[in-house]
């Protein structure tokens, strides 16, 4: 699966949903009906497996990652369940089998299909939806969230990853090489021109930032790399992390930027930072220069929403979305410029 196949027809929630009830012969169950609970990167369903337990079942977008990184991602998630982190667990085939590659007459290419243990909670938000959480409930939900991030990042800088182990990284390369992870932005048809201009100065002061960023293992490692409001869940006082589609190799400021990301807005922004950055360090050690990195982290997360939205316009997400995500990520990248113009 080292190719990006092209269907000659945009694929339907039908399709994907005949893909999973293939999928669920592998893990023995013969007449189950998949429930379909999000269709975007990845289409994901609730399913029962032939014990009756609950399972997401994920049929992952063609393409996207080889073989080597789902089963390098699936890895990474089997230890960090295994060392206390509450996860979800790969749930492998009867025939051990972490994933198999499934297709129909109408589908394409063959799909990596596999199948997640089931993690009750509640997501800590949607995403353009206001939070309705109290200042001490915020406080006590975001200092939960940087402490886990933080035993995330200390778990797995004692992980010797297996032979083999491969997954993209969140970089330099990822953010400003030649290809970049999410795709290029400079060409983005929804910067218009004065816009353009300041996003690309930004770039030019992002690039000479992070060239020069300390990179060590004090602060470099497997992160999750998408630790936004639907992807964090609260159960029982505790936090539960989902979707580890985009994990791979980067900064961990980079994992908490992402965490903030979507809470800039919010009035209780402050607390928020200050709670997330207080329950990371009663784990894992900051310094003050890790601090003041998160603007730069923060545009680096801008930088490939831009990337990410050109490339997936009219295909998973509608043109009124792609501009309202690009023009909230250009103000993002703007305020990182101006702050570094001062």
């Amino acid at each position: 699966m080292n190719a990006v196949f092209e269907r000659a027809e945009p694929e339907t929630a039908a399709d994907v949903t005949a893909l999973a009830r293939h999928a669920l012969a592998y893990w023995g169950v013969r007449d189950g009906e998949p429930e379909l609970l999000k269709y975007r990167e990845n289409a994901v369903f609730r399913v029962r497996l032939a014990d009756g337990r609950p399972s997401a079942m994920r049929i992952h977008r063609l393409g996207y990652h080889t073989d080597a990184a789902l089963r390098s991602e699936l890895q990474w998630m089997g230890f960090l369940q295994s060392a206390g982190i509450a996860t979800p667990s790969p749930v492998p085939t009867p025939a051990g089998d972490l994933f198999v590659l499934v297709g129909t007459d109408a589908s394409g290419p063959p799909r990596q299909a596999d199948c997640l243990s089931w993690l009750e909670g509640r997501a800590v938000g949607a995403r353009g939806v206001p939070l309705a959480y109290t200042p001490e409930q915020a406080r006590q939900v975001f200092t939960a969230i940087g402490r886990t991030i933080a035993q995330m990042h200390s778990i797995s800088a004692s992980w010797t990853p297996p032979a083999g182990f491969a997954r993209h990284a969140w970089d330099f390369d990822g953010f400003f090489g030649p290809s970049p992870t999410w795709g290029r932005f400079e060409t983005s048809p929804f910067l218009d021109g004065p816009r353009r201009d300041l996003v690309l100065r930004a770039r030019d002061k992002a690039v000479k930032a992070l060239s020069q960023h300390e990179r060590s293992p004090r602060n470099f490692g497997i992160i999750h790399a998408d630790l936004v409001r639907e992807n964090v869940l609260l159960h029982n006082g505790a936090v539960r992390i989902i979707d580890f589609d985009d994990c791979g190799h980067g900064w961990h400021m980079y994992d908490l930027a992402v965490a903030l990301y979507q809470n800039r807005q919010e009035p209780l922004y402050p607390l928020i930072e200050a709670s997330l950055i207080e329950g990371y360090r009663q784990e894992r050690d900051l310094t003050e220069q890790d601090v003041a990195a998160l603007p730069l982290f923060a545009a680096l997360r801008s930088f490939a929403f831009l990337g990410w939205v050109q490339s997936r316009v009219e295909g998973d997400i509608t043109r009124e979305v792609g501009l309202r995500m690009s023009n909230i990520a250009a103000d993002v990248v703007i305020a990182y410029l101006r702050r570094n113009e001062c």
